[in-house]
């Protein structure tokens, strides 16, 4: 029987996630979002979250965390970006032991201890950066900043908060919640509809960026910084990418400049790094800390 279901529009459907619908599938207290013509437009949650609005919701996205940040004293930071899905060593040999005889749990368990330590040397090098904040005028203080999920950016936050140092998360809403890990601060845990705004907060206030193994997220992160400090649009920062194979193999610098679509002096902009202290020496040269 030919199916007489039109197709879909492609031109005019919807590509971009609708705000309205996101704040629904969680939503605090379903009664202040029912609609209500006498409510000042702005407490009313049902005007601002329709499609006309985005114009506004980009700014107070703008708005909302720059000053939280600035009021609670968070001026310079440095940025950690890895992997969600890497757990920490503790985890994983919990993994190994559960996966029994089975081959493939037996693999994914094998490869998560080997990824374990990535867990470790980010919580490890964000420690180094509190240690150092400590001793520092609040004005001068780097705050460690991270995605605010699990994995890599739970490590750093963990790292931080352990050394006893405030720590920032910039979550995001995915269809799949993800809650912001344990270790950020919750005065410093903010959440975004809109990747683009949580990516430029996470430059506004970055003196460095340090980038473990990663998937697309981390991808779209670092390469975004490297693109904005090549073409002059930030300023220079220490950008370092953390697991050397892991990147060399990932990313093959050389052949993009024999094809010349980058230059050699191109390759200044980042740095391979293997050993938290190395990062953070990195980062300490480049601005003469002691």
């Amino acid at each position: 029987m030919e199916n007489t279901q039109p197709l879909p529009n492609l031109l005019t459907e919807q590509r971009m996630a609708d705000a309205w619908a996101d704040v629904l599938k969680h939503p605090a207290d379903t009664t202040v979002l029912k609609p209500n013509a006498h409510r000042l437009a702005f407490a009313d949650p049902e005007f601002l979250l329709r499609r006309e609005a985005r114009g506004i919701r980009i700014q107070l996205e703008m708005l909302k965390p720059d000053l939280d940040q600035t009021e609670q004293g968070v001026h310079n930071t440095v940025v950690v970006f890895g992997s969600a899905r890497f757990v920490s060593p503790e985890q994983a040999q919990d993994q190994l032991a559960r996966a029994g005889d089975n081959p493939q749990a037996q693999a994914v368990a094998q490869r998560q201890v080997r990824n374990a330590r990535h867990y470790d040397q980010a919580r490890q090098f964000a420690r180094l950066v509190a240690d150092y904040s400590a001793n520092q005028t609040p004005e001068q203080r780097l705050y460690i900043c991270t995605g605010g999920g699990p994995g890599i950016m739970e490590a750093a936050n963990r790292g931080a908060h352990e050394a006893g140092a405030p720590t920032i998360g910039l979550n995001i809403a995915l269809p799949h919640e993800q809650h912001a890990n344990p270790y950020v601060t919750p005065s410093l845990s903010f959440k975004f509809h809109y990747f683009a705004m949580r990516k430029m907060h996470f430059m506004m206030r970055a003196k460095a960026l340090v980038a473990f193994p990663g998937g697309f997220g981390t991808l779209d992160e670092l390469f975004e910084v490297i693109t904005l400090v090549q073409t002059k649009k930030a300023q220079p920062v220490p950008i370092v990418l953390f697991g050397s194979a892991y990147w060399q193999r990932l990313i093959n610098v050389e052949a993009m400049i024999e094809e010349g679509v980058i230059a050699p002096e191109d390759l200044h902009l980042f740095h391979y790094v293997d050993e938290p202290q190395t990062a953070w020496d990195i980062i300490a040269r480049f601005y003469g800390l002691s």
